[in-house]
């Protein structure tokens, strides 16, 4: 089956969100086709045209944006003096309520990769009126033990590369969160100490996450991977911005908030995030949910786990939902 051929975009455009924030958003496919809103990883990753080829461009309104401070969204989160105190989650989802209006679309399709699908969750949980279904890939919920597994648990798989992740960081703070405690670096007012901090977490996410070529080459850009590395630890240093309670999983908590959206999670059967069975106790207490699991893959869930996402998409672009 695979992904449907390259499309360019028919608009685009910068949506002012407020607090000096200019967000990037485009769409393609058909104007009149069901809405589907796409969701990027990272936090801080960026969208990617790529994204687009997950919908039939005859069936879908494909809708793209860069979240706050990634990609062609203004200002980069590369740039020290952009303010991080206005990226949240909520920040975010009222983000895409204000696309939604101002886009006219009255319920969309949310489609989500990584970080994306824990926002794509939480933002189903708290506006379940606008979302007519849910296809996620690469899972994950956003809780602290997931956090801590990925960057602490995974030592024990990864002893060298951890080994180095963790000498990158003060004597005192090795013992404590990594995540707080390289975004605190990442904050600091020394260039040197940024690009440092910011290579070496990239780092340690390229040998725990095994990334596509395109991915690994984006690292090697010094305003990417800045931007990148400090928008992710700001997220996973702060519990996602989801409240308290959220070590267990606030997401996991209200997963019976999506009664009523259907929905499809693609997973790689060795996605690291399985260690701690996140994404079948989603499933499981998700009424309405289908779980597709992808042999000998990762989080990313390669050729099959592409098959698996269109199909997803097909049949729901059958679906009432507009």
């Amino acid at each position: 089956m695979g992904r449907y051929p390259e499309i360019e975009p028919y608009d685009h455009g910068m949506l002012d969100v407020g607090d000096g924030n200019h967000v990037y958003w485009e769409t393609s496919g058909n104007p009149h086709g069901k809405p589907a809103v796409v969701l990027h990883g990272g936090p801080g990753s960026g969208t990617s045209p790529n994204l687009r080829r997950y919908f039939d461009p005859a069936a879908y309104r494909i809708v793209l944006l860069d979240q706050r401070g990634a990609g062609r969204s203004t200002p980069p989160a590369s740039d020290p003096a952009t303010d991080m105190s206005v990226n949240t989650t909520a920040h975010l989802m009222a983000d895409l309520e204000r696309l939604r209006a101002h886009l006219g679309i009255g319920r969309w399709l949310v489609w989500g990769v990584s970080w994306g699908s824990i926002l794509g969750l939480r933002y189903a949980q708290t506006h379940p009126g606008v979302v007519s279904e849910l296809v996620l890939t690469g899972v994950a919920t956003g809780s602290g033990r997931e956090v801590d597994l990925l960057t602490r648990g995974l030592g024990k798989v990864f002893p060298e590369a951890h080994e180095r992740f963790l000498a990158a960081l003060p004597a005192d703070e090795r013992d404590g969160d990594p995540a707080a405690a390289y975004n605190r670096l990442l904050e600091s007012p020394d260039p040197g100490v940024r690009e440092r901090a910011a290579r070496a977490w990239t780092d340690w996410e390229t040998a725990m996450i095994p990334a596509p070529p395109g991915s690994v080459a984006r690292f090697r850009d010094p305003d990417f991977r800045r931007g990148f590395a400090r928008t992710v630890t700001h997220y996973w240093g702060n519990d996602h911005f989801l409240g308290e309670g959220n070590d267990e999983g606030v997401v996991l908590r209200d997963a019976h908030l999506l009664r009523g959206i259907p929905g499809t999670l693609v997973q790689g059967s060795l996605d690291f995030g399985n260690l701690l069975g996140v994404v079948w106790r989603l499933h499981h207490a998700w009424p309405g949910s289908e779980l597709v699991i992808v042999d000998e893959a990762g989080h990313d869930a390669g050729a099959a786990g592409d098959d698996a996402l269109v199909a997803a998409t097909d049949r729901y672009a059958r679906a009432e939902g507009r």
